[in-house]
C-alpha cells in the first residue's frame, strides 16, 4: 500500500475513532482519534510529495538518457555558477 493510501486510511480511521469517542464521551478515545487523523493527513501529504519527487526523478533520468551531452553541459554550467557564487574573491 502506498504512503498516500495508508495516510488516507489512517485519516479516515482517526475520524471514526474521534467520532466514537464523542459518542461515548471518552476524552482519551477522542484525543487518540484526532491525533491519528492528523497523523494520517501528514502521511497522506508526505506520500503525495514523495510521488511528485519520484515522478520528477524519473522524468529527469529519461531526459538525461535522451540527451547525455546536454545533461553534462548543464551540470558543468551549474557547477561553474555554484563555484562563482560560493567561491570567495581573492
Amino acid at each position: 500500500m502506498s504512503e498516500q493510501m495508508q495516510g488516507t486510511f489512517n485519516k479516515v480511521a482517526g475520524k471514526a475513532q474521534g467520532t466514537a469517542g464523542d459518542v461515548l464521551g471518552d476524552a482519551k478515545t477522542q484525543a487518540e482519534g484526532r491525533i491519528r487523523q492528523a497523523a494520517g493527513t501528514l502521511q497522506e501529504n508526505y506520500g503525495a510529495a514523495a510521488d511528485q519527487v519520484r515522478g520528477f526523478a524519473e522524468e529527469l533520468t529519461e531526459r538525461i538518457h535522451e540527451s547525455p551531452l546536454l545533461a553534462v553541459a548543464a551540470a558543468a554550467g551549474m557547477g561553474f555558477l555554484i563555484g562563482r557564487v560560493m567561491g570567495g574573491r581573492d
